[in-house]
């Protein structure tokens, strides 16, 4: 659902986020260690082979992104991470621990939280009914209340609707939803697949402030983002794919002044 250009823009979460170029700045050197290794994993779809040696990492206190054309082999990352997708060859570890081979729920279990690309709703359910369900895997729920005063406090929106039914709201909230939700599993990584698809630019400015600010509250993010120029504006670190395998990698900073980078995803001449 696309959004309307005429939609009132959102409130600005209580607590405004950074201007992404000085957020960016501000966590450079925040990174302590890898909390997710992907090493050399080839996925395949039957025989088509998807991804072709992908290595990367993401670092504690880190937003990084992966950006490519349609096809690249993106999402099928993120879904070989998060357990839907299992690599033939290649590792996977997440803490230290190797998940190669676990099944979605214990990835998620484990603090792995994604916001999917569709968003993938409940239609029929009620916003607060859609937030309930990121707390399905955990096994304290004592502090449900907290958490879902976070997701109000990042999206204002989102109290208002509360009662409505998901299916009826705008692309924007939805993608809201689609994030609070992620975030009502208490992630020790966040993965966002194309999280500003569809929306209107005021829509998608609002969405990068709110990564940005969720970052700055501890969670590492895994950003998958078509929008190269916003998602090398909020990370750290950037990994460029081709056809299933890594054609660049380089600080952020680095990849938006890449002549190559900027011709071919930045609509540079």
């Amino acid at each position: 659902m696309s959004e309307s250009p005429h939609e009132p823009a959102p409130q600005a979460p209580a607590h405004p986020a950074p201007e992404p170029a000085r957020a960016q700045e501000s966590r450079g050197g925040r990174g302590n260690g890898a909390i997710l290794e992907v090493e050399d994993i080839h996925t395949y779809y039957g025989a088509i082979h998807a991804l072709k040696g992908i290595t990367i990492e993401v670092r504690e206190g880190e937003i990084v992104t992966l950006i490519g054309a349609n096809g690249a082999g993106k999402s099928t990352t993120l879904r070989s991470i998060n357990g839907l997708n299992h690599p033939r060859r290649g590792a996977i570890r997440f803490q230290g621990r190797d998940i190669t081979s676990d099944p979605p729920h214990k990835v998620v279990a484990m603090g792995v939280s994604q916001s999917p690309e569709g968003r993938k709703l409940f239609p029929r359910m009620s916003v607060l009914e859609n937030l309930e369900m990121g707390t399905f895997q955990l096994k304290d729920r004592s502090t449900f209340k907290d958490d879902l005063d976070r997701v109000y406090t990042l999206f204002p929106r989102l109290a208002e609707r509360k009662a409505q039914k998901a299916g009826t709201l705008s692309g924007g909230e939805q993608q809201m939803v689609a994030m609070g939700r992620a975030l009502m599993a208490h992630p020790k990584l966040l993965m966002l697949d194309e999280p500003s698809m569809g929306l209107a630019p005021i829509f998608v400015e609002r969405i990068f402030e709110i990564v940005v600010e969720i970052n700055n509250q501890g969670t590492p993010i895994l950003l998958v983002e078509q929008n190269a120029l916003m998602a090398l504006d909020v990370a750290n670190r950037g990994y460029v794919m081709e056809t299933g395998h890594i054609a660049l990698t380089d600080e952020a900073s680095a990849l938006a002044k890449n002549e190559q980078v900027q011709k071919a995803y930045l609509g540079m001449d």
